[in-house]
């Protein structure tokens, strides 16, 4: 088994009741694909006037996962890896991040916060860094390896993403026949397909001509199946979540699309006057419905 850089870190003080974190790189040390980057120590991002309560992650150049364990007593067997948004600049670290590793918690999934590497490095104009999809499949590549150490049924692993995390979330759904970097060791011969997946307010799947999805996402009926939950009034155009869903629909794919009157961008999992912040229920039906929490 490869070797990788493992740290428990303190008990949370959360009301879904405290739980023993695992840490755990991505990558074997000193073989991050393409770093170093020069973008400087990973630091946290003040919060400046007027901005929601989000703690913002920047400059990461040492992908790690969190692994969130379900409760042993409500443990289902399913995983999700969870990808936060924050435009490929930043992490939401919290809002959509461990919030929602310790909802996942709460119906008996356990959650497994990504942290994969931002900003864009210099020279990247794409949309998506290559080194962020690099990060994701790797990620579901160690998850499914260590399953049955961590309690997990390796079928029944899902990703998760919010805003750019839903585009890495799609991205990582519709290209996992290919890695995005050369094989490293065993863990990459194991599956990289997530089994199902949740995008919440997904960004950037919207070609240019604004009636359909974007060309790079090559759905298939082999595609995995997904929810789907945006606001109406979201400035990131709730057509993203449109389209994507119209064209799992056409592949033959189950999936399950809500589109809020309001809500606007980024409201995570937290409470709002908005009809938005119910997804997290409707979601845990869609998984139920769909047997992946059994």
């Amino acid at each position: 088994m490869p070797m990788f850089a493992l740290t428990v870190v303190a008990l949370l003080p959360i009301s879904l009741g405290a739980a023993e974190l695992t840490v755990l790189d991505v990558w074997p040390e000193g073989r991050v694909p393409r770093e170093p980057s020069g973008i400087g120590e990973e630091k946290e991002e003040p919060q400046k006037p007027g901005q929601r309560e989000v703690r913002r992650i920047g400059n990461v150049t040492r992908p790690t996962i969190t692994v969130f364990a379900a409760p042993k007593e409500t443990n289902t067997g399913a995983a999700v890896l969870i990808a936060p948004g924050g435009g490929y600049n930043i992490l939401a670290w919290d809002l959509e991040g461990t919030e929602v590793a310790q909802w996942l918690n709460s119906i008996g999934v356990t959650g497994i916060v990504l942290k994969y590497r931002v900003p864009r490095r210099p020279g990247e104009e794409k949309v998506e860094p290559i080194e962020s999809l690099q990060d994701a499949q790797r990620a579901m590549s160690l998850i499914r390896g260590r399953a049955s150490e961590w309690g997990i049924d390796p079928k029944r692993i899902g990703m998760l993403g919010f805003s750019a995390g839903g585009h890495l979330t799609a991205k990582a759904s519709t290209t996992f026949a290919t890695r995005s970097y050369e094989a490293l060791d065993d863990t990459d011969k194991t599956s990289c397909r997530p089994d199902f997946t949740v995008l919440v307010y997904p960004a950037y799947l919207v070609a240019k001509d604004a009636t359909a999805i974007k060309a790079e996402f090559p759905i298939s009926k082999e595609t995995p199946p997904a929810f789907l939950a945006h606001a109406g009034d979201d400035p990131v155009t709730p057509e993203s979540s449109l389209f994507y869903f119209l064209a799992l629909r056409r592949a033959g794919v189950p999936a399950e699309l809500h589109i809020y009157s309001t809500g606007g961008h980024g409201f995570g999992l937290r409470d709002s006057a908005s009809p938005s912040h119910t997804w997290p229920k409707r979601c845990e039906e869609w998984l139920r419905a769909g047997t992946w929490i059994k």
